[in-house]
């Protein structure tokens, strides 16, 4: 679409869907580029500093932090909330809601790097190759602790003990391929007739791959983190060389443990499935719960090739998922069944961006935001489990999605507890930021006496105009119960329109 034929509010779209928040500045940006054009300025942006330099240049490499998660949330919201480069962040965050590892099920110490290494893993490839990047993540030693497959033995008969399990099974079901053969489209093959893409052996046989890798001491030992960023290694010893067969491929028998790695890699990679199957859940990460087969279809053709004959290059990927018709047509939004609800850090993020927030001290002290009573109910990389805060496939029961056949997976995490949570949190977030995370709203005081023109600001930045007339009319109507004319009293209708529009339908719904 040419630059000039963008409104405000399409901008707005757009950003909502390819960054971690709108601002009047980017939504100019995309104006004067164009989409396509903006993709491409982001996807050269270079990346700023490693959450893992981070937390060494604030001095939690010392070893009394050893067995402490200190550090890693202000890293991990860092970057979230101020790097320029805005859709290369959000996709390290759809990434690692996909290819899923929770800092709390990390043991082996230094758990703030392990998860900081594991986040800069995934942005360091959120443009490249998938294939790339599922060799990065069999090498992670967070991955290796999380789906416990770090120090996995070959099976000793004598003992009757056999290959954990854990990684071969989810690097299958969750990370490449999913439970049932797909079409090329997303769909399941054979109707309601559907056939399974693998089965106990599969497991068995690839589990067996996942025996000898083990940390990196060779550059030192465990009293300093960098072992936790250091890709893990092959004991030979400890490694299965018998054959191994899986989804109708045989390792021979003597094969290394490494050249084992590669091959199992390359047969999940070349899977007709892996395309749909993450192009899919991309596209719920970014524009809307349920695409249709069609728009899977595309984004899968273009993840098989990205026009230049290359399997797997994400960027393409994320370009044809943000350009599609389906993403860009504006009567979209009007469709049923269109959009996705906002995960909580995403609103929290979009707050945070439309109002330039900052850390003055540097420290980003937001902390842990998973408790759902009293703040997000999410927090980056503290999943509970390897199936991600929700579900793909999440249905609320008994509920008017369900009678339409859709999914909502952001849904699995709303219940009442989480919506007051998030509201009085965003609450306080508005008017007195988080720990020394503050927003500035010098842009916003010149408008704030009108409350026409705040709100036109605040509809259009972070709802891209999704604000019905009704609720605008009762924002307005709050609004205008308040003192105005002073800079103090502007604040104070500052706050109150900024908390009423983040707690709208028409925001938390991402259309």
């Amino acid at each position: 679409m040419p630059a000039l034929s963008i409104s405000d509010n399409q901008a707005s779209r757009f950003l909502a869907q390819a960054s971690m928040g709108a601002s009047r500045a980017l939504i100019t940006r995309v104006q004067t580029l164009g989409y396509a054009a903006w993709i491409d300025e982001q996807l050269a942006l270079p990346q700023e500093t490693s959450r893992w330099d981070w937390l060494i240049s604030q001095g939690y490499g010392a070893s009394n932090y050893k067995n402490s998660e200190a550090g890693f949330d202000a890293a991990a919201w860092k970057k979230l909330l101020s790097a320029k480069d805005t859709l290369r962040q959000r996709i390290t965050l759809a990434l690692s809601e996909l290819l899923v590892v929770g800092i709390d099920g990390l043991s082996g110490g230094w758990k703030a790097f392990s998860a900081a290494a594991y986040l800069d893993l995934l942005e360091d490839n959120a443009f490249g190759n998938f294939r790339t990047l599922l060799d990065a993540v069999s090498h992670s030693p967070a991955m290796g602790e999380w789906l416990t497959f770090r120090g996995n033995l070959k099976a000793n008969p004598s003992k009757g003990s056999l290959p954990d399990e854990n990684y071969a099974r989810e690097l299958m079901q969750l990370f490449t391929i999913g439970l049932v053969e797909l079409n090329s489209d997303g769909t399941p093959k054979g109707g309601s007739a559907v056939a399974y893409t693998y089965a106990l052996q599969d497991i068995m046989g690839l589990a067996r791959v996942f025996t000898g890798w083990d940390w990196d001491l060779a550059g030192g030992g465990t009293d300093k983190p960098d072992f936790q960023r250091r890709p893990m290694v092959m004991n030979a010893g400890r490694h299965e060389t018998g054959a191994k067969s899986f989804l109708g491929t045989t390792i021979a028998q003597g094969t290394d443990g490494n050249s084992s790695l590669r091959q199992a890699l390359d047969t999940l990679f070349a899977h007709p499935n892996v395309a749909p199957f993450v192009g899919r859940q991309l596209i719920q990460r970014l524009v809307t719960s349920n695409p249709k087969p069609a728009y899977v279809e595309r984004v899968a053709a273009a993840f098989n090739n990205d026009g230049k004959g290359t399997r797997g290059n994400l960027a393409a990927v994320v370009k044809a998922i943000l350009l599609d018709d389906e993403a860009r047509n504006a009567t979209n939004p009007l469709t049923p069944g269109f959009g996705k609800l906002r995960e909580p850090m995403l609103r929290f993020c979009a707050w945070a961006r439309a109002c330039n927030a900052a850390s003055a001290s540097g420290a980003w002290a937001i902390g842990d935001t998973s408790d759902p009573a009293t703040r997000l109910g999410q927090s980056p990389l503290r999943s509970p489990t390897v199936f991600n805060f929700f579900r793909p496939g999440y249905v609320p029961p008994n509920s008017s999605i369900a009678a339409a056949g859709l999914v909502a997976p952001e849904f699995q995490i709303v219940n009442e507890s989480s919506v007051v949570g998030y509201a009085n949190l965003m609450q306080r977030a508005v008017s007195s930021g988080m720990a020394d995370v503050i927003a500035d709203y010098s842009a916003l005081l010149p408008l704030a006496d009108n409350s026409q023109a705040l709100l036109g600001e605040l509809n259009t930045v972070l709802a891209a105009g999704a604000l019905s007339s009704a609720t605008q009319a009762s924002i307005r109507a709050a609004v205008d119960s308040l003192r105005s004319g002073s800079d103090p009293a502007r604040r104070t209708r500052i706050y109150a329109a900024l908390t009423l529009v983040l707690l709208a339908p028409e925001f938390i719904v991402q259309k």
